[in-house]
């Protein structure tokens, strides 16, 4: 595969064509050195066979952001360790250099002072207007920082400085946020000075580092991004930054949004590859390597783009999250054992968008590596593993990996469990995946499938199971309200599953992910849905980079949303619902779907326990019903401790 040829950049040579991406982890050290958990996750991507690795958001200066900083030669240690690990397997280690689109100075000093309402003032006025406000003095002053952290890269020895051509760079090449009258403002040549001008701060600084440029397009169509330059002053700005000396192009959405699902969308929100045919048009301008990234999931995806001339280099990020090994399995040919990421944006997005660290749903050891291992069990048992949802057969993997002999057992003929009502809304069918991976590797290893039959203690028995997980899942509630009981009255589980049907006028009972979801669903094969929820807000679950796609489907199938209100009393044709100040609703109903939630299923597990036989509980069965991270995580610790 030509994804897996080595390609010259600069004075360098990357063994492949793989990128991991600058991505936001969060696993820094508080002073934004590398620590240890930073060093793991980065090594174990080089490991899984990763070419081109980049640190997302590096800065020069000390700010009170979570982010990587180099801004002291006493940091440099840590980098250099963290160079000299992904060397180990060689990978090449690039850092995104970047300047926050505000007064550092000023904001940190309010926070030291304890104005933390100043603060917070200062900076969202900055974000706003730092651009247009900051002095040529301080601009410069801000380039000689970035070319001091370069040099401290190049003593660390990094190999890459990728300048971040959005926030800070971007805004000023931007005729959107860009309003100056002086020589870094108006004219094009006056807007891309200083991004020039940072680029040749750098080779001066660091000259034998490789220099990568992250060249933000704003996308059209609808228009997204703000901070950087239409693909027209894209393909002209590519051209003077090889002519300054530019090493390669990162061609990336431009931010400044305002929603993080323009530039790493969500599952459904945007075409796969869709910014392969911008990063198309700045290829055919330089003679310099290109790169391009977003939503590029499988091998042979990024290999069609190689193959038609879009790019040089693909940037895979959240699929390398969901399985760091995806370059060296493909290498290998074996795309089917791969983990592919189901672009839900729960783990990595959500967690950073929260101040949390990066994590993945799907990948139990992501944020773990090399503390979440699967360990060799002591003796081999026979696992019996009850439920064919995520949780019983991610438990099933792990133990099968383990080298136990296992057994999952599921009265349902296919395997999935809740994932096979999930898939079901618009834009959900990439969980898809997750079931195929889940299936492949338990056919892979060997394990035992007896579908179709729900079984007891009394077979589990009979199999002579040492060990076993219960994986039972959970089950839809059904409130006692008045008139639940009549035939008009459905279970959204089972309509999602289409075992249930509706039509015409349809109130859906229960706001939350669930609820939600079932109400789009239901939009769009043509039903009046009206979604009636008693809290105040409605898909809380949903990730930020989803909620607002899923509420302009809203709005264009007008979906009815009634919050704060609870239903009491169901009849043939209208819902009762009555808010806070007892005021009472009447909505027209032809049918009603219930969403209120789920309870854990049970499993008599008594006749097991005493014959000895340990007994685990696992995913929503376990205490009560959460999301699919849990589920992951319980089977694979539940079955990890197998001894």
């Amino acid at each position: 595969m030509q994804l897996f040829q080595p390609i010259n950049v600069g004075k360098i040579t990357l063994k492949n064509r793989v990128m991991f991406p600058p991505l936001t982890t969060g696993y820094e050290e508080r002073d934004g050195s590398i620590g240890e958990k930073s060093l793991n996750f980065y090594k174990r991507l080089a490991e899984g066979g990763v070419g081109y690795i980049v640190i997302g958001d590096v800065t020069p200066i000390q700010t009170i952001s979570p982010t990587p900083k180099l801004f002291d030669d006493s940091q440099i240690p840590s980098y250099k360790k963290l160079a000299d690990a992904v060397h180990t397997y060689g990978a090449k280690l690039g850092l995104q250099l970047f300047h926050p689109e505000y007064d550092v100075d000023a904001v940190n000093a309010l926070f030291r002072q304890g104005d933390m309402q100043g603060a917070r003032a200062k900076l969202h006025h900055d974000m706003l207007h730092f651009v247009d406000e900051v002095s040529v003095e301080n601009l410069r002053g801000i380039i000689k920082k970035i070319a001091e952290c370069a040099k401290r890269a190049e003593k660390a020895g990094v190999d890459i400085i990728e300048v971040h051509g959005d926030r800070l760079v971007g805004s000023l090449t931007s005729t959107l946020l860009n309003h100056r009258e002086d020589v870094y403002g108006g004219a094009f040549e006056n807007r891309i000075r200083f991004a020039l001008e940072v680029v040749r701060a750098i080779k001066e600084a660091a000259p034998n580092l490789t220099i990568d440029y992250k060249l933000p397009i704003i996308s059209t169509n609808p228009l997204r991004g703000k901070g950087g330059v239409l693909i027209e002053e894209g393909i002209e700005l590519a051209k003077r930054l090889e002519e300054a000396g530019v090493d390669m192009l990162h061609v990336a959405q431009a931010n400044h949004t305002g929603n993080m699902g323009d530039t790493i969308p969500a599952m459904g929100t945007q075409p796969y590859a869709f910014f392969a045919d911008y990063a198309k048009q700045v290829k055919e301008a330089v003679s310099i390597p290109v790169s391009t990234v977003g939503r590029i999931v499988t091998p042979e995806m990024g290999e069609a783009i190689l193959k038609a001339g879009k790019a040089d280099i693909v940037g895979i990020g959240r699929p390398l999250l969901a399985d760091p090994d995806w370059p060296k399995k493909a290498e290998a040919n074996q795309m089917n054992t791969i983990r592919y990421c189901m672009m839900c944006n729960k783990g990595c997005t959500d967690s950073i968008q929260n101040r949390k660290f990066l994590s993945c749903v799907l990948n139990a050891e992501n944020g773990y590596e090399y503390e979440r291992m699967i360990t060799p069990a002591v003796t081999s048992k026979r696992v019996g593993v009850i439920g064919a949802g995520p949780a019983g057969l991610e438990a099933a993997r792990v133990a099968a990996l383990k080298g136990h002999e296992v057994i999952v057992y599921d009265q349902n003929i296919q395997i999935g469990g809740q994932l096979q009502i999930a898939k079901v809304p618009p834009r959900k069918n990439e969980m898809n995946r997750v079931i195929q991976y889940l299936g492949a590797s338990l056919t892979k290893l060997g394990v035992t499938l007896k579908l179709g039959k729900k079984v007891d203690a009394t077979d589990l028995l009979r199999d002579q199971v040492e060990h076993v997980i219960v994986a039972v899942g959970a089950s839809n509630s059904m409130p006692s309200i008045k008139g639940a009981d009549a035939v008009h009255v459905l279970d959204a589980w089972k309509v999602l599953a289409d075992e249930a049907i509706c039509a015409g006028k349809v109130v859906v009972i229960g706001g939350g992910l669930v609820g939600a979801e079932t109400a789009e669903t239901l939009a769009y094969r043509g039903c009046q849905v009206n979604i009636i929820e008693m809290m105040d807000e409605i898909a809380k679950e949903e990730s930020t980079t989803v909620r607002p796609v899923l509420f302009d489907s809203f709005k264009a199938h007008h979906v009815g949303l009634y919050t704060g209100y609870t239903v009491v009393e169901i009849t043939p044709q209208v819902v009762y619902a009555q808010n806070k100040d007892k005021e009472i609703i009447e909505i027209p109903c032809d049918y009603v779907v219930m969403a209120v939630g789920a309870k854990p299923n049970k499993f008599d597990q008594e006749p097991l326990v005493q014959a000895g036989i340990p007994v685990v509980y696992v995913g929503d069965c376990k205490e009560k019903a959460q999301d699919i991270n849990h589920a992951i995580c319980t089977g694979y610790d539940a079955a990890n401790q197998i001894g």
